[in-house]
């Protein structure tokens, strides 16, 4: 199985094509994730859409929105709420978590595989086969 993270961009105004893969695809999503980080002194979160994997070619997507949207439990904001309403609309519930920032890492893929070994530890997404 092939798992990838597909950056829709920060979460600003990207974030409203988040909503419509969510909205478009809710029959093939299998969570929505809020990862929560601080970067440069600022207290943000990353939304992530898992879909359940194709059949054939065994790909799972991970659309992220990364380090745009501001901690909801810092700061109230719009943004999130918009992520929430998806989730329920969805039918599913919001998992949140703490992790890195991205700018801890070398490159953007190294981020990527750090989350990617912390959802697979927590059964979040398979494990590869």
């Amino acid at each position: 199985m092939i798992q990838r993270f597909i950056e829709l961009g920060e979460g600003y105004s990207d974030l409203y094509e988040f909503l419509e893969i969510v909205k478009a695809n809710t029959h093939r999503i299998e969570r929505i994730l809020a990862l929560h980080t601080n970067k440069k002194e600022k207290s943000v979160t990353s939304v992530v859409a898992v879909m359940k994997k194709t059949d054939p070619g065994s790909f799972q997507a991970l659309y992220i929105c990364r380090e745009g949207i501001p901690n909801p439990h810092d700061t109230p904001n719009k943004r999130f709420e918009l992520v929430q309403s998806a989730a329920a609309e969805a039918g599913l519930s919001l998992i949140e978590m703490e992790v890195q920032p991205s700018d801890r890492f070398a490159e953007k893929e190294l981020f990527f595989q750090y989350l990617t070994g912390i959802l697979r530890m927590n059964r979040y997404i398979s494990p590869l086969s």
